[in-house]
């Protein structure tokens, strides 16, 4: 085991000897490793603080979270449910029984491995996206009468608005020369510009309402339980604050109803399944519907809309102010994978009537 490693594990109240660490997980964020020790299996994360700007009120969101899960874990419990639900629990540091440790080479936490479960990275049927959807919908469900309000962890994160307003200045800017290549995507976004502030106005009107979401809602961010097959526990908390229900339920749709990569440049192979859409809508109402009010629920398949183009407009503004915060790999690669959020934009709007007829049908 790395002898810094060792030490930073040591600084939490783990049970027993330390006795491996490997890096784990297929994450871009934060460093994590996989620690085992005599007495239990651990996961310790460097968190990146260039993103999360300030970690104690990031860890403030994750502990309140977290133990607002376990009580109602341990309600279930006494009720007599069997089935198998999980969350998240804090090591705390041995110093000051903080739920993180900062050293001078970063700022850590600990927590405890939920074993006898795995994730899995792509959607492959049906089964799965209900699954998973079904997993985040109670989630949301579950801290839906949190006390409180979560700190904002990354402020405007889904502020379509202000995103396109850093658009229009990287069109006005034209750093790289660039904007002579993208006309017709420029001219798309433009077009949806009353899309991008929808429910933000509906939200100050009072006809939809702030709840906690969790703002990264990737399949791989469910541990499914081996035996059973089901979603257990949600993880990769980071991004857990204050929202609207439907930035959680519209990046299902975006990573989750087409089989073609972010970066596809073959665009015939783009597009919404329906079925899936179906699926992410059946399991997350199964979940989420009993607390989501009735202009909520019609709302859900225009989410699918607003958070593509939300990120279709990230990644062209990116483009334009020369590939400075994705990370590419070849030239144009902003530009292939605005051009896919762009496509399945269209498809959804194909294919809308019919989106929004199924749903006011599973939302009875």
């Amino acid at each position: 085991m790395n002898d810094h490693i060792e030490a930073i594990v040591r600084e939490f109240s783990v049970s027993g000897e330390p006795v491996s660490a490997l890096t784990y997980g297929t994450g871009h964020i934060n460093d994590t490793y996989l620690v085992r020790c005599t007495g239990g299996t651990y996961i310790l994360q460097r968190v990146n603080t260039n993103i999360f700007r300030q970690p104690e009120l990031l860890m403030e969101n994750f502990q309140r979270v977290t133990s607002h899960i376990a009580a109602k874990i341990a309600e279930a419990k006494k009720r007599g449910e069997t089935r198998r639900k999980e969350t998240l629990h804090l090591v705390s540091a041995r110093r000051d029984g903080a739920p993180y440790f900062r050293s001078d080479e970063g700022f850590w936490r600990c927590y405890v491995f939920v074993d006898r479960a795995a994730t899995y990275d792509i959607i492959e049927n049906a089964g799965q996206a209900m699954m998973g959807a079904a997993a985040f919908g109670e989630f949301q469900s579950d801290l839906a009468d949190l006390p409180g309000r979560l700190n904002e962890t990354i402020p405007d994160f889904h502020n379509t608005p202000k995103r396109l307003k850093a658009l229009k200045r990287a069109i006005r800017d034209d750093r790289m020369g660039r904007l002579k290549e993208v006309g017709r995507e420029v001219d798309f976004m433009l077009a949806h510009e009353e899309d991008c502030s929808k429910l933000l106005k509906l939200q100050k009107d009072g006809l939809i309402v702030e709840r906690i979401t969790h703002n990264d809602t990737k399949l791989n961010n469910v541990l499914i339980d081996e035996a059973s097959g089901t979603g257990c526990c949600v993880i990769d908390l980071d991004t857990t604050m204050p929202g609207l229900p439907h930035y959680d339920f519209g990046d299902m749709l975006r990573t989750g109803t087409s089989p073609a990569a972010e970066d596809e440049r073959d665009l015939s192979k783009v597009g919404m399944r329906f079925e899936m859409f179906e699926a992410l809508l059946r399991g997350y109402l199964s979940t989420a519907g009993a607390f989501l009010n009735p202009t909520e629920k019609e709302l859900l398949p225009f989410s699918g809309i607003l958070l593509t183009l939300e990120t279709g407009i990230r990644f062209l503004t990116d483009y334009l102010d020369g590939d400075v915060y994705f990370k590419v790999h070849r030239p144009g690669h902003n530009l292939d994978r605005c051009r896919t959020q762009i496509k399945l934009v269209q498809s959804m709007e194909e294919q809308m009537e019919a989106m929004r007829k199924r749903c006011a049908e599973l939302s009875r």
